[in-house]
């Protein structure tokens, strides 16, 4: 009696770490779409942004290609990986600190309220993002400690529980969300 009553208890110990290790993987991945929805909205906007700028700036024709480069690159990599996609959207950064470079040089862009109103809105989209950036990486945290800490590691490598992979900017200043006066 005793031996079995043993044996029910380790099948209920090794079940309660197997769901548990499946919570944390779903916590993971619906902190992932929690990003991924930011960055369509991020994606979104940016089309309207740079059609505003183009109206007022049309000789500045390198910047909005590149931005409208690297808008597709992002796009085109929503299905890649944590990393893969971080460097898509650093790239996008980049090219839309340009486009309010360009900006900061037309005064009379700057009134108009369409454009206050898209960089205003791409603002609160960075702060979303750079939240659901921090949660996710906060998630991916505890599930990949889970999967090192003992037993669970025994049972993650058993039924074929992988690391997940943080949501990184490669460095500081890519950190910082595009700023734009108005003068």
């Amino acid at each position: 009696m005793i031996p079995l009553i043993v044996i029910a208890l380790i099948v209920v110990f090794v079940i309660g770490l197997y769901n548990r290790l499946i919570t944390l993987r779903q916590r993971v991945r619906e902190a992932w779409s929690d990003i991924d929805v930011q960055l369509k909205r991020r994606h979104d906007l940016i089309p309207n942004l740079v059609a505003t700028v183009q109206g007022y700036a049309a000789h500045e024709k390198g910047v909005f290609e590149n931005v409208t480069k690297a808008r597709a690159a992002a796009v085109a990599g929503q299905n890649g990986t944590p990393q893969e996609r971080a460097v898509a959207e650093n790239q996008l950064t980049a090219a839309l600190r340009t486009v309010f470079a360009v900006a900061e040089n037309y005064p009379q862009l700057q009134a108009v309220q369409e454009f206050k109103d898209l960089s205003e809105n791409l603002a609160a989209t960075e702060d979303k993002i750079a939240f659901a950036r921090r949660f996710y990486n906060g998630n991916v945290r505890d599930y990949n400690t889970a999967l090192q800490t003992v037993p669970t590691n025994i049972l993650a490598g058993m039924f074929g529980f992988t690391p997940e992979q943080y949501f990184e900017l490669a460095d500081a200043t890519e950190r910082e969300v595009p700023k734009v006066s108005f003068g």
